[in-house]
């Protein structure tokens, strides 16, 4: 009997994945997608995962209400209740290839079911198995599912893309098209957005460095790597943040005396994400949270976000997954932000308060 429920479940994705919507796969990049980063040669010798803009599709089958249930939260990640499940995708001959992984409910304030209806997840990949896979080299990554909607895991990920464009101390995304599948019959399948997130290992060994546990102050990241994301924090209008508790944030550094580098992550409480369950700020999160820095290197951070602008707005301009209103609405939150750093005023008022700042300032000019 079990061998039967198998092959009648092999069967079943089979046709779900012949069934379910085309992904596009471009033999270019899209207009003003973000391209792949440079890699250093002897970084990442696998294949990367996260050097394709092109969304993935594949299919997860488990006892998905079981899984979906399972809202508790245990004291480490280490802890969470692992569920087995499969992994199915087709490769370039249209066979199916099943993989057997292991899933995890994550997260904080995604994790409770009064938030989210579908919760975020770990994909636990087995390491052997995984080797002549489209996942060879990949461990355990998350996967950001579509909580309370589509679209906002879609503007999610473009938050990752735009930081991806301003500095290669980020985390990278892949868009997949999802088709969960209760094994047991017990939930309806669903077909979803999704997108995984690289793992901090590989963009600690992509950048030379490695995470460090230590306790740190704002004052002692490196200036510009600290003052490029607290810039970028401001301009999606995200305060969900924080260096000193490490919310959000990742600290990594290379050997020797170099000065840490912070690298953000989790953007669904910003502005420019704008989810239901979010609680925004009534000034659109333009609250500046990192340190005071000169005005010459401020204004070298803007120089990087204005050279940008057109590669960022292109993003949004070009995925047809995003309603229109919604990226007239994007659009005009960054059209205030770069009014704002380009307005000398508005810049002295937000990131140079005090007297300390109005010193900071006179090199801005």
């Amino acid at each position: 009997m079990e061998r039967i429920n198998a092959i009648w479940l092999l069967l079943g994705l089979a046709g779900l994945l012949s069934a379910s919507p085309s992904v596009a796969q471009p033999s270019a990049a899209q207009p003003g997608m973000a391209q792949t980063q440079p890699v250093p040669a002897d970084s990442v010798k696998k294949a990367d995962l996260f050097a394709a803009d092109a969304p993935l599709s594949f299919t997860l089958a488990a006892q998905m209400k079981v899984v979906v249930d399972d809202r508790t939260m245990p004291k480490a990640d280490s802890l969470a209740t692992r569920h087995p499940a499969t992994l199915s995708w087709q490769d370039a001959s249209g066979e199916l290839q099943p993989l057997p992984v292991a899933l995890m409910v994550r997260g904080n304030f995604r994790r409770n079911q009064t938030n989210c209806a579908f919760p975020p997840l770990y994909i636990d990949f087995p390491k052997k198995k995984a080797k002549s896979t489209p996942f060879a080299g990949q461990n355990k990554l998350k996967l950001v599912t579509h909580c309370q909607g589509d679209e906002y895991v879609v503007r999610e990920y473009l938050v990752y893309k735009v930081y991806n464009l301003v500095t290669p101390y980020s985390y990278r995304a892949r868009m997949a098209r999802v088709t969960y599948v209760d094994s047991l019959q017990k939930r309806p399948t669903e077909i979803r957005w999704g997108f995984l997130i690289e793992d901090e290992d590989n963009v600690a060994k992509r950048n030379g460095m490695r995470e460090t546990k230590t306790t740190v102050q704002t004052s002692e990241i490196d200036s510009l790597n600290m003052a490029t994301m607290a810039v970028f924090e401001f301009m999606i209008g995200n305060i969900d943040w924080s260096v000193p508790y490490r919310h959000n944030v990742r600290l990594m550094a290379a050997r020797g005396d170099e000065a840490p580098k912070i690298i953000p992550y989790d953007f669904d409480h910003s502005v420019i994400v704008d989810a239901p369950y979010a609680s925004l700020p009534d000034d659109e999160g333009r609250t500046y949270r990192g340190a005071l820095y000169p005005g010459w290197l401020m204004k070298r951070v803007f120089a990087r976000y204005n050279e940008l602008k057109p590669a960022i707005y292109g993003l949004y301009e070009s995925d047809k997954r995003l309603t229109r209103s919604y990226v007239k609405q994007a659009t005009r939150h960054l059209d205030k932000f770069y009014a704002l750093i380009n307005n000398p005023a508005q810049v002295k008022a937000y990131f140079f308060n005090g007297d300390v700042g109005g010193k900071l300032f006179a090199s801005f000019n």
